[in-house]
């Protein structure tokens, strides 16, 4: 098989993986409380970086099976560098994230559902004083494991396969003076 399309095929289901582990992200291990539901870095990283991965992946199976198109090309070269700039971002996210473990949010009323989070006092796993008011969502630390775990090597694999992209598209670049190679190599 063509390079190309692996790395397409690649970026596109690591990207597809990347871009559910965010969505999923929203609901802690499906909590029914909305004060779980939030909205950052660690959650917004995945989205964005595997949306373009895809976008960057079925560009690069279009232009591979229609290889005369030079602005597939041109398209899929950039957002391959833009997968290679925040792949590396979204897997420093989520080492640090791993290690630092998941946070409780307690106010004095109880959980941050029913509270202010402004009062929130956050606590890091193990959680120390506040250990039996951090149960809900239960099993929420292997859940936080699993889903850092899957951005981390989720971005390894979008990094690797866009860095190979950029690379290749690059030497072609230039040896040829263009990202596309025509059909007839005498008009070259």
């Amino acid at each position: 098989m063509k390079l190309f399309l692996v790395t397409g095929k690649m970026l596109i289901s690591f990207g597809i993986l990347s871009l559910i582990s965010g969505i999923i992200a929203f609901f802690p291990v499906f909590s029914y409380k909305p004060g779980f539901v939030g909205w950052s870095i660690r959650i917004a990283s995945p989205i964005w970086s595997g949306s373009m991965a895809v976008i960057a992946g079925v560009l690069i199976t279009l232009a591979e099976k229609q290889w005369t198109s030079r602005y597939l090309w041109e398209a899929a070269f950039a957002f391959s560098i833009f997968n290679v700039i925040s792949s590396p971002l979204q897997g420093t996210i989520a080492m640090a994230s791993l290690l630092l473990g998941p946070y409780c949010y307690y106010s004095f009323a109880g959980v941050s559902g029913t509270n202010y989070l402004s009062y929130a006092i956050s606590s890091v796993f193990p959680y120390g004083k506040f250990a039996s008011s951090c149960k809900d969502p239960l099993h929420y630390e292997w859940y936080h494991l699993v889903l850092q775990m899957l951005d981390f090597i989720s971005g390894l694999a979008i990094l690797s396969a866009s860095l190979t992209t950029v690379v290749k598209l690059t030497a072609r670049l230039f040896h040829f003076g263009h990202l596309n190679v025509s059909i007839n190599p005498e008009l070259e």
